[in-house]
């Protein structure tokens, strides 16, 4: 996946892509993915990083929702549940098998969730996982030993899907790119080309030089999450805001608050989320918020009340508690939830999806979930093909494998996320043994693999491979800071740049790496 080729397609193509794809989050990749699938020409452009905004900073779970068979959304538990078990298949290397624990507080919690995962495992089907089951006190804190233990009446275990998001996110734009699909990033959409009101293709920028070209286009896909609305008011100056703002935060911990490889669930909180504790990458994520948005940006930061939610939660289910100290990282993620009537709750607005197609051809969908990326995807590209005018074709990806499919994974721990391409890593460091060095000694990476991100992976900022490719930031983001300098000179040589591009780099990336370092909200008047 090279970023110059994709960029030459882009501005020297003589004619028209069958469809373009503005955004390089899941939806956007879903939708490159499955058309290019289909044997269609496609163009993808991302303005920033693939994953950067939304699509890096989930809950790490690939889940069928509890909180929605809670609503009766049982259509929407239903298809996640499906499509759940299409990714466990399709990437194995990146999908697995993770069982959760609801603690029973009360005596009657234990029969009343045991009934209601029942009902999940049965809505899964064939494509389910292992059957939950009703536990005892003693089975409880056997499976979750640092689990509150004062009242504790017993649980229950069921079992989800755990993923990691944005590496799923570089596999996709290798399968679209393997499918013969163009995808740029660092790449903006500025304005839109029409004939006769009707769109006809983009006007872009490359972000790194600054210039501007044209790309053609059948059919354009608006897939830019919580940004669809300013795409909308390029083409449409009068478009409504389709999509109503909700903020989720994270805080990664040690390892130590949960040792098991089991994860926590508690079903209801206060503002009426599901709270997890997810052990992931030998450390621990707590969250999540749903807090209502009135702005949007490209790096959201937690709010005060949020950070306190979460860690007050945090000290009320593990026996430990944790301190301000204890945080490795906190991270915030916006979701782009559907506007449905005047509802000034985010917590009560669904997470289907939506795809909406203006006057002049332009198709924005919005809405849905990492999860269901795969059928956002094909509805998407369904309707495309007859804004396009081209062949409609059968969808090709429910059984398509994503790049990286291995049923071998590698025995070096930190390639095993890259699956079948964990080989040619440990080749390149075999190769020259100064590359098998630490880029911290706080994280698993290996100088190795920076150098694979860049060559193969379309890596061109730090940020890029300290908060994407290798996930850092947010495992420990003070090592990811005192990695940067690392980082920086391994990509200037490979990039071609120079010391001031480094310099820039550094300070670039501690800039916006500081926002991820836990502080505790009272000691700044918050």
């Amino acid at each position: 996946m090279q970023r110059a080729t994709s960029l030459a397609r882009l501005r020297d193509a003589t004619g028209p892509f069958d469809i373009i794809v503005i955004g390089g989050g899941a939806t956007g990749l879903g939708a490159a993915v499955d058309a290019a699938a289909r044997g269609h020409s496609v163009a993808l452009l991302e303005r920033d990083d693939f994953a950067k905004g939304t699509s890096s900073r989930s809950t790490k779970l690939v889940h069928g929702g509890v909180r929605y068979l809670r609503q009766g959304n049982i259509s929407l538990v239903l298809e996640a549940l499906r499509e759940r078990g299409h990714l466990t298949r399709n990437a194995p290397h990146l999908v697995h098998d993770l069982a959760f624990v609801i603690p029973s507080y009360h005596w009657w919690e234990g029969p009343f969730y045991g009934v209601g995962m029942k009902v999940y495992d049965q809505l899964a089907g064939k494509l389910g996982l292992a059957p939950s089951r009703i536990l005892t006190r003693e089975e409880t804190i056997a499976l979750i030993a640092t689990i509150e233990t004062e009242h504790l009446a017993g649980g229950v275990i069921y079992h989800d899907g755990q993923f990691d998001d944005s590496r799923l996110a570089i596999n996709l734009a290798q399968t679209a790119t393997d499918l013969g699909a163009a995808l740029v990033n660092h790449c903006s959409v500025t304005g839109f080309l029409k004939n006769n009101d009707i769109i006809t293709g983009v006007k872009a920028r490359d972000q790194e030089t600054g210039e501007e070209f044209e790309v053609r286009g059948r059919a354009v896909i608006n897939a830019t999450g919580v940004f669809v609305d300013g795409i909308r008011r390029h083409d449409d100056s009068a478009a409504t805001d389709l999509v109503a703002v909700s903020q989720g935060i994270h805080l990664v911990l040690p390892k130590r608050f949960l040792p098991g490889e089991t994860a926590i669930m508690i079903p209801k909180t206060a503002d009426g989320r599901v709270l997890f504790a997810v052990p992931w990458h030998d450390c621990v994520i707590v969250g999540t918020t749903d807090t209502p948005m009135s702005a949007h940006s490209i790096e959201p930061r937690a709010l005060d009340e949020e950070r306190s939610f979460i860690m007050e939660h945090a000290r009320k289910y593990l026996a430990a508690h944790p301190t301000d100290a204890d945080v490795l990282s906190i991270f915030a993620g916006l979701r782009p939830l559907v506007k449905s009537g005047d509802s000034g709750s985010t917590a009560t607005l669904s997470r289907d999806h939506t795809i909406v197609i203006s006057e002049s051809g332009l198709i924005t969908i919005t809405g849905g979930k990492w999860t269901t990326y795969r059928k956002m995807a094909e509805d998407v590209i369904d309707q495309a093909e007859t804004v396009a005018g081209v062949d409609n074709r059968r969808c090709r990806t429910e059984e398509l494998k994503i790049h990286g499919w291995t049923d071998s994974p590698a025995s070096e721990k930190n390639l095993c996320p890259y699956g079948s391409d964990a080989a040619p890593i440990a080749t390149l460091i075999r190769e020259n043994t100064s590359l098998a060095a630490k880029l911290h000694d706080r994280l698993p990476y290996q100088l190795g693999e920076v150098v694979w991100h860049a060559r193969h992976e379309m890596a061109r900022t730090v940020e890029d491979v300290l908060a994407r490719r290798t996930r850092a930031l947010l495992l420990d983001a003070r090592a990811s800071i005192e990695a940067a300098p690392l980082v920086a000179r391994l990509l200037a040589v490979e990039l071609g740049r120079d010391t001031t591009w480094e310099r820039h780099q550094i300070e670039d990336y501690t800039t916006l790496a500081r926002g991820y370092v836990y502080t505790d909200p009272t000691s700044h008047g918050g």
